[in-house]
């Protein structure tokens, strides 16, 4: 138990032993005063109902501020939840904007390593085509050389075998 409800029972007890410690007290009749008229009754009893019905207002006075805290505490719970609920779907929208913005990027850059390696594949084919055509040209002026070496050589060779045989 709380040590409030604990203090309230010993002071319930220390009261209830009071009023059977001095119950003649309570019990014996006096004149009232209530304004307008006078009355005879125990002074005890009537303080002590006027203690009891105090109390009685003091308890549901209580149980109605419990009542009301607890219908506001699940008044927050639910909003709370519904914030919950509305903070999670913004953040699975925002990821989904992530996502589809991550996949634009990604397609336009795949779109751009194709464009790149389209163009790099047609410079490397230009690239390919220009050093063949060297390598031709090249081949060919090698062999028109090697060619008029070897008619030189022939020449010479001849004019050499011909001045021998004379």
């Amino acid at each position: 138990m709380k040590i409030r409800t604990l203090l309230l029972l010993a002071v319930l007890v220390v009261v209830a032993g009071f009023v059977a410690l001095n119950w003649t007290a309570f019990m014996t009749p006096t004149t009232l005063s209530l304004g307008l008229t006078q009355t005879h009754a125990p002074l005890g009893m009537v303080m002590l109902g006027l203690m009891l019905a105090l109390v009685a207002m003091f308890l549901a006075f209580v149980v109605y501020l419990q009542t009301s805290v607890l219908f506001d505490a699940r008044h927050h719970a639910r909003e709370l939840r519904t914030n919950r609920e509305l903070a999670d779907k913004a953040e699975a929208s925002r990821f989904t904007e992530l996502r589809a913005a991550l996949d634009l990027g990604l397609t336009h850059q795949a779109e751009l390593e194709a464009a790149s390696r389209a163009a790099l594949m047609t410079r490397m084919d230009q690239l390919d085509l220009g050093l063949r055509a060297a390598l031709e040209q090249t081949e060919a002026s090698l062999s028109a050389y090697v060619g008029e070496l070897e008619d030189r050589y022939e020449k010479g060779a001849a004019g050499k075998v011909g001045r021998a045989q004379d």
